[in-house]
């Protein structure tokens, strides 16, 4: 089969394409003839060796997400599986490659009305938003901030807010991006690379934001905390900036803000999360934006790509 590796951490360039022997899967688990497979902005930083993200084991296959068909299947696993179209996790690594193995208890079949690159999409950016935006429970009328609102993640969380009926501020970097928050149905955009971007913030959250979803993290932090109403929910779920933001819990305690973290996934199961979220997509109350597509063996451009920030919503490599 054909894969990438990364043999050390380092930049972009130290994933390279390279052959292996055809996983066979064991007991209880599947082969999946990848299709698409999905990047995410934390193997970015596995691969970088970042402190931000726990030590990857190296040499490494990354790639926790991928679409495909079923091609084998192990001991015990149901032959009916073979030829079914489906999206899964992969364990944590393995998907940049053209063949993955899986659990079969992680495998979720493609609704009908949902395309494969889609549903692949939806994998780990689909489980994080719906599971955020059920902890943080925007309320019909009420103000909602999103960062990183062009993003596969932020993208989805715009959707899911304004189908609770709030109203959506979207943070970004640049006009393109704006453009595309304001596409998927926020009704207020502010550009944080403009100098002057917490006086237009301000403006556009008079009367207080009532939830934040923070995935940048650093000094973002600084300047959103404080808009935050009272009985609101600061939501912290990635360090897009290079670091975690600061909040203070004693502070937050005392202007009755709740702090909720990427922890409050584990309210629910990984496996029902994904689901809701296909499930979402097929029903059009949420879609996915795929901004970009590589070659499997341009993981590397794939990954500059992703670092230079100027990708909109979900990066997929095609095997």
């Amino acid at each position: 089969m054909r894969v990438v590796i990364a043999d050390c951490p380092g930049p972009p360039r130290v994933l390279h394409p390279a052959t292996r022997p055809d996983p066979e899967p064991t007991a209880g688990q599947l082969r999946v003839a990848v299709e698409a497979a999905a990047i995410t902005f934390v193997e970015t930083l596995l691969r970088a060796g970042s402190a931000v993200v726990p030590p990857a084991r190296f040499p490494v296959i990354l790639g926790n997400g991928v679409g495909g068909v079923v091609d084998r299947v192990g001991l015990g696993v149901d032959q009916a599986w073979l030829g079914t179209v489906v999206v899964t996790a992969t364990g944590g690594t393995g998907g940049y490659a053209s063949r993955a193995l899986a659990a079969v208890d992680d495998v979720h079949r493609v609704p009908v009305r949902l395309g494969l690159r889609e549903a692949t999409a939806l994998l780990a950016d689909g489980r994080t938003a719906v599971g955020l935006h059920e902890a943080a429970a925007p309320s019909s009328g009420g103000t909602v901030l999103v960062t990183a609102a062009a993003g596969g993640v932020g993208g989805l969380l715009v959707q899911l807010a304004k189908a609770s009926g709030a109203r959506v501020i979207a943070l970004a970097g640049s006009s393109g991006k704006l453009d595309h928050a304001r596409s998927l149905g926020a009704d207020a955009t502010v550009n944080y690379r403009d100098p002057d971007w917490p006086t237009a913030l301000r403006t556009a959250a008079i009367g207080g934001i009532d939830v934040v979803f923070d995935g940048v993290g650093a000094d973002l932090t600084r300047n959103l905390f404080p808009l935050v109403a009272s009985g609101g929910r600061y939501v912290s779920h990635g360090a897009a900036g290079g670091s975690w933001g600061p909040l203070d819990d004693q502070a937050a305690a005392r202007r009755g803000v709740t702090l909720i973290g990427l922890s409050a996934l584990g309210a629910a199961s990984s496996f029902d999360l994904v689901e809701r979220a296909l499930d979402l997509a097929a029903q059009n109350v949420i879609r996915p934006t795929i901004g970009q597509t590589f070659a499997l063996e341009q993981a590397a451009e794939a990954h500059a790509a992703i670092e230079s920030r100027n990708t909109i919503g979900k990066t997929l490599l095609l095997p």
